[in-house]
């Protein structure tokens, strides 16, 4: 039985990348060396054409659709192990650097030909296709007229090929704001005011980063009185710093509100401090705790945390497992549902924190599934439906929830479990 095309033809590429690695190694010139990098990022750039070309018949197709996914990236990255946005690079090429098909099946270009073009030779690369796209769908490129935006585009591939990423930015940017040569039509309202903060969670360790900015004087005004009054010197001899001072007084204020304050509902629980120990730590005198969003605490932290009963203290085995304190019932209850997000530490499939995320029912409440913590998994909405539309499968092994993946992504259906650092010791 002779071989399919697609089984020849990486039977070939095998073949030539066993060659070119032999190549390569010890007696090789410097010389050859050098052709040896320049002949793999050249055909690097082809594969990736290859990719982004498959990419884009897969979409046209509806296959990752009709399989349960309502997002390519996110189905990218279940089947090849890509971050979210290396997967969305390849998604935004195929949407602009690949023919397209219209309604009635006709054939049409695609939306950047001149960068399709210097991409298919493998003259440029991902990152310059992701540039160029970026750079044309800015407000300036999207006041040119058509042609003047085509020659735009024309000149942008013809640099790529001798530009990096960023140089391309750059002057990409300059040629568009050149080209516009009216501008934005003038607006003397004034400017929108901005108020935004943001969360950011230290990963593998203890603490995160909050960064703001609120052009509301009002809103800043509420915010700064506060932590000024909080935060002024205990002593006469304070040798705690401003910054120190107004970070402990942000924490001490946020503490008071959520034990006093009218907080919304978050992921189904009023948002309390989930404070988890491991029952060798809580033997050996509590030396090491985790919080839901904090990481990792100090024994000095956790023994002040642990002197304010509005902390929910949760003790793990040396497997991550709570204690079962599920009920007969098909609510979760609130206990329940701490001991879901003690031992998950958010979404079991993508690792979103548990205020994102719904419990599911591994075996459903109809077909006789106890709501219990051996049958309860903690999922964020886009993880949840993947259980109820796709062939994915979750299951608790060992005490711990693992995600099996359809035979399409993985042939070997091998379980898929989040790294879960707080058990890493």
């Amino acid at each position: 039985m002779s071989d399919s095309p697609l089984t020849t033809t990486h039977r070939l590429l095998v073949e030539v990348i066993d060659a070119l690695s032999a190549a390569a190694e010890t007696g090789a010139t410097d010389d050859e060396l050098l052709s040896v990098l320049t002949l793999c990022e050249g055909t690097s750039r082809r594969l990736d054409r290859v990719v982004v070309a498959t990419v884009a018949a897969l979409e046209r197709r509806g296959t990752f659709a009709e399989r349960g996914y309502t997002s390519t990236p996110a189905a990218l990255g279940d089947l090849l192990g890509w971050e979210r946005f290396e997967a969305r690079q390849r998604v935004v090429a195929a949407d602009q650097a690949c023919p397209r098909v219209g309604l009635d099946g006709t054939v049409l270009p695609a939306r950047l030909p001149a960068t399709a073009a210097v991409f298919a030779a493998g003259q440029t690369g991902l990152r310059h296709v992701a540039v160029i796209a970026r750079v044309l769908a800015s407000p300036a490129a999207e006041r040119l007229t058509p042609e003047v935006w085509a020659g735009a585009e024309a000149q942008l591939a013809d640099k790529a090929a001798v530009y990096t990423p960023s140089e391309l930015q750059t002057w990409g940017t300059a040629l568009v704001e050149a080209l516009d040569e009216d501008g934005a039509e003038p607006d003397d309202r004034p400017a929108a005011a901005v108020n935004e903060l943001h969360l950011v969670r230290h990963r593998g360790k203890a603490g995160g980063t909050l960064k703001g900015r609120f052009d509301d004087a009002a809103m800043f005004d509420a915010v700064a009185t506060v932590i000024d009054a909080h935060a002024r010197p205990v002593t006469g001899d304070e040798q705690r710093s401003l910054a120190q001072r107004q970070a402990e007084a942000l924490a001490d204020v946020c503490g008071y509100v959520l034990d006093h304050g009218d907080v919304p509902a978050c992921g189904g629980r009023r948002p309390h401090l989930n404070v988890l120990v491991r029952l060798e730590d809580l033997e050996s005198r509590a030396r090491a705790a985790c919080l839901d969003f904090g990481g990792t605490l100090s024994p000095e932290s956790l023994r002040m945390l642990a002197c304010d009963a509005a902390v929910v203290p949760v003790v793990l085995n040396g497997k991550g497992q709570p204690l079962d304190v599920g009920r007969v019932t098909r609510t979760i209850s609130d206990g329940l549902r701490r001991a879901i997000a003690a031992r998950d530490r958010g979404c079991a499939g993508c690792g979103r924190p548990p205020s994102w995320c719904e419990v599911h029912h591994i075996t459903a409440w109809q077909d006789g599934g106890d709501t219990a913590l051996h049958n309860c998994v903690m999922l964020c909405r886009a993880c949840h439906r993947l259980q109820h539309h796709s062939e994915w499968e979750v299951r608790i092994r060992d005490g711990l929830p693992e995600l099996i993946p359809p035979a399409w992504i993985d042939p070997q259906r091998r379980p898929r479990r989040k790294p879960l650092l707080h058990l890493a010791a």
